[in-house]
């Protein structure tokens, strides 16, 4: 009997401090919107606004205004996070069976074998609309055979959309993205990896196994099973 075809959706509540923050002001929607403590501090997080200025989470504080004396900075509400967090928890934990809180704002759900009873795509579509509905929290999702792979799909979904990568094509997702895609790839492998010659996911499932092993240790060998569209489900 063949193995049975993973269905791992990864849903990712976006840019979950800046959302909830919107949800208290309405007035900070479409507007570059920074939390955090105080210019001495660093950016917890920012709207996709305040992102287009080249703002991301962990920059300090002083920078990210530097980039952007019109953004709004606003105190991180510690306590409104944690509640919106269980809140969507509980709905995920009312309609599936399986599923792992990664972190604050993104699960992982594990719908393999629930195609014989409906679609998991638009089961996972339905869901991602009910914790919109219910909550007002924007999320995306990303399904495939693989965690990452979901995860990388929820990546290119946002914001607030959808992406499933059919069993089979998994390759045909991955390569032409560029290796800084790859979830764990920060900006000091990718520049080791782009000085090899090596830009596109494609590259590094091409090259020779023990070549990404000399360049990269383990960690190579990981990248390259990854390229190959393998993984943990």
């Amino acid at each position: 009997m063949s193995a049975p075809v993973h269905h791992i959706a990864h849903f990712d509540l976006d840019s979950f401090f800046v959302s909830v923050e919107i949800l208290h002001n309405p007035s900070l929607k479409g507007k570059p919107v920074l939390v955090g403590g105080g210019d001495r501090g660093v950016v917890a997080a920012c709207s996709y606004e305040a992102r287009k200025f080249g703002i991301h989470s962990a920059m300090p504080m002083k920078q990210a205004l530097q980039k952007c004396p019109s953004a709004i900075v606003t105190n991180a509400s510690r306590s409104q996070y944690s509640h919106y967090s269980r809140w969507v928890t509980e709905l995920i934990a009312e309609r599936v069976p399986v599923f792992e809180k990664a972190s604050i704002d993104e699960f992982y759900v594990d719908l393999t074998g629930m195609d014989r009873f409906f679609g998991v795509n638009s089961f996972a579509q339905e869901l991602r609309a009910h914790i919109t509905r219910t909550t007002g929290l924007p999320i995306s999702c990303g399904i495939a055979s693989a965690r990452f792979i979901a995860k990388m799909a929820t990546n290119e979904a946002k914001p607030n959309g959808f992406l499933a990568v059919p069993p089979g094509r998994e390759t045909a997702f991955l390569w032409p993205l560029p290796i800084d895609k790859i979830n764990g790839v920060g900006e000091h492998t990718a520049q080791l990896l782009r000085s090899k010659g090596l830009y596109r996911i494609e590259d590094i499932a091409k090259t020779p196994l023990e070549l990404m092993i000399a360049i990269a240790g383990k960690w190579g060998e990981s990248l390259w099973e990854k390229a190959q569209g393998r993984g943990s489900t």
